[in-house]
């Protein structure tokens, strides 16, 4: 598509076959033609908040189809990349971003073992709730999917990352001294039964993708129904959510945890951070931006929204947009008096006095 972010696609062929592979929040797609003697093309993408992919009519192409592979039946259909808010991309070759690590679903002993060998690095100073969307360590995690995690734990979202998991590491090597020779079997019973957190990573994105109705297929008109009746705290009504240092939303609930306790910073300032939620009753926060542009402030957001561009960084904070989100200013909240253009008032008025003029009714 012309208005693509992603590099031209030099592959050619009369007949070809597509197969896919994941690892994380990475997708590679191998075009292997038919013939013999054709060389294959492999491309690695990155969703984003909104690709995907549809199969669908050649004449009736989606908006936003950035990518498009085209069959030679009549009549054709197309394979597109769909991505509306254009923050997934591709790029040519099998490689995988060096930067991450080994996936959560996939390759969970060797993702558990990266976590708990690398404790000492300055990522797991961070809370942990900031952590989890560290895709060097946490290769697959995404918002909805720390919300869910922590929750079901009850984990305090704000807590230091290595508090929480240098206990599993002690827990690793405990269980390695009581029963040196337990099968699989009985280690995948004992994750079910009790998983701690690193498990969790593994199991909770499994059970989205092994659930019997497929809960993120976009062709089932019910999937968004059946997701959000799967979510335990995701943009659940009663939750509260907050702004972490990277200005992307944490689901919580506060009632179980005390988080301003944990946060480091003042409850005013993490209220002033909080998210409008059409869905949860809880206060309007008004920022000069929407001062501006009155409009745009009374449209209600999307609830998919509210990940803002997770997919801009797969590791350590934001820059640019996010950067300069964090150091906005917020007007005060209804609980503080607005006294501040009368007190310039009354600084004029004794201004004049001090002159000998006659100050105005």
């Amino acid at each position: 598509s012309a208005v693509g972010r992603g590099p031209e696609v030099p592959f050619s062929s009369e007949a070809y076959g597509i197969s896919a592979v994941s690892r994380g929040k990475e997708l590679r797609l191998r075009l292997a033609p038919l013939a013999p003697g054709g060389e294959p093309q492999d491309l690695v993408f990155r969703f984003g908040m909104s690709g995907s992919f549809r199969l669908c009519p050649a004449d009736q192409l989606p908006r936003h189809a950035h990518l498009r592979f085209l069959t030679r039946e009549s009549p054709p259909r197309a394979l597109c990349f769909v991505d509306v808010r254009r923050f997934g991309s591709w790029r040519l070759g099998d490689t995988w971003q060096p930067d991450r690590g080994p996936c959560v679903m996939t390759e969970y002993q060797a993702f558990r073992e990266n976590v708990l060998k690398n404790l000492d690095d300055k990522a797991f100073d961070k809370p942990i709730c900031e952590a989890l969307l560290n895709q060097k360590f946490f290769n697959g995690i995404g918002n909805y999917l720390r919300a869910e995690i922590l929750y079901r734990l009850k984990i305090p979202p704000f807590e230091k990352a290595r508090t929480v998991l240098e206990a599993l590491k002690d827990q690793d090597q405990a269980r390695k001294k009581q029963n040196p020779s337990l099968t699989l079997s009985k280690k995948l019973k004992l994750m079910r039964e009790n998983p701690d957190l690193l498990e969790l990573c593994h199991t909770v994105p499994m059970e989205v993708i092994a659930a019997e109705k497929k809960l993120l297929d976009p062709d089932h008109a019910d999937n968004y129904a059946a997701f959000k009746n799967w979510l335990q705290c995701y943009l659940v009504p009663g939750m509260s959510s907050l702004r972490d240092h990277n200005g992307r939303t944490v689901w919580f609930q506060v009632g179980v945890w005390g988080v301003s306790s944990h946060t480091g910073q003042t409850p005013r300032k993490k209220c002033a951070r909080l998210k409008a939620d059409p869905e949860a009753l809880t206060p309007k926060v008004t920022t000069h931006a929407s001062k501006r542009h009155p409009r745009a402030a009374a449209k209600p957001p999307k609830s998919e929204e509210k990940e803002e561009e997770e997919e801009e960084a797969a590791d350590g904070p934001r820059k640019g947009r996010a950067r300069g989100r964090r150091k906005g200013t917020t007007t005060p909240t209804l609980s503080e008096p607005e006294a501040p253009v009368k007190v310039k008032r009354s600084r004029r008025t004794s201004a004049r006095k001090g002159r000998g003029e006659a100050s105005s009714p």
